[in-house]
């Protein structure tokens, strides 16, 4: 494997994790527009270099070897390093300028994609890249430089940032309809401590809100019935009468329209907190990021009214 540096290439790097993330050449081939044969030939040219086996066959899917798995952080920072080069480059061309690359917590994406389009009929010559990711991950591409801005909840206290609030954001409880505590008036703090809930991951903004909730006011936190990595996942599992829940209530317009969901009237709810477009303090943006941060500032007020003016009454009330 003395050589393995001088031979191995940047395609081969690429077409390895392609191979890693579909677990399949075919799919890889598809992503990469390749042909199976030549993605096959490639990963049989790094394992050769590598002088170990990367995957193993299992059925249709194939499996990563340890030595796979070992090489996998690697060839992301060396392909990682590369794009960020080509980013540098670019930016210094001016071909950056028409480009402005957006990340959106995954409790966003219920209205975020549709901001994006709006601000695309305004501006067709601004190119948007999107990421949709958990709290954690939008923090991390925000702090690498991978994105330029963030649509998000609560701004992250452990980078510096510029944060601009542009649209409240209520958060719920809900339960399914049949739920003991459905046709209650008022629900206190201590009687919800004795019920079940679902929650997110912690560091989430729903997973806070959760928390905060009971031990601001020195309450036990109540027993978790299950963590779940999605609000899509809770809402279904509250809707099978699994537990009460915490939720965005940008994220159940439509299942309390269908009935699906009751809100309950727990005591201090809802929660309103505030939806923030956020970028790294003294990293100047470009003139498509500023763009779009202009625009969510300015329009995105009236934005979120219009889009979410059929929510039930409940959800709106401060």
């Amino acid at each position: 494997m003395s050589d393995a540096f001088e031979k191995i290439t940047l395609r081969q790097l690429q077409i390895f994790l392609a191979v890693v993330e579909h677990r399949s050449f075919v799919a890889a081939a598809t992503q990469l527009n390749l042909t199976p044969p030549a993605v096959s030939m490639q990963m049989s040219r790094l394992s050769e270099f590598l002088d170990a086996p990367l995957f193993d066959r299992d059925g249709r899917s194939i499996q990563l070897t340890a030595a796979a798995t070992a090489l996998v952080p690697y060839a992301e920072r060396m392909t990682q390093a590369l794009h960020e080069a080509c980013n540098v480059i670019d930016g210094l061309q001016g071909k950056l300028d028409h480009l402005v690359r957006v990340a959106m917590v995954t409790t966003s994406r219920n209205f975020g994609p549709h901001l994006l389009r709006q601000f695309s009929r305004t501006h067709p010559d601004i190119q948007i890249e999107t990421t949709i990711a958990n709290r954690e991950t939008v923090i991390e591409l925000l702090q690498e430089g991978s994105v330029d801005l963030a649509l998000m909840g609560r701004p992250p206290q452990s980078i510096d940032v510029d944060a601009v609030p542009f649209a409240s954001h209520p958060y719920v409880l809900i339960a399914h309809p049949e739920h003991p505590l459905a046709g209650k008036k008022h629900v206190s703090r201590h009687e919800l401590a004795t019920f079940k809930f679902l929650a997110r991951e912690p560091g989430s903004g729903t997973r806070m809100i959760h928390d905060y909730y009971f031990t601001s006011h020195s309450v036990s936190l109540p027993p978790l019935y299950l963590v779940m990595d999605s609000n899509e996942n809770i809402k279904q599992a509250v809707m099978a009468d699994m537990g009460l829940a915490f939720i965005s209530a940008h994220t159940i317009a439509l299942e309390c329209q269908a009935q699906k969901l009751r809100i309950l009237p727990a005591e201090d709810m809802p929660a309103m907190r505030e939806w923030f477009t956020v970028n790294l303090k003294g990293k100047p943006l470009r003139s498509g990021a500023e763009a779009f941060r202009g625009f969510v500032v300015n329009e995105g007020p009236a934005f979120m009214r219009d889009f979410f003016g059929n929510l039930p009454k409940e959800l709106l009330r401060a």
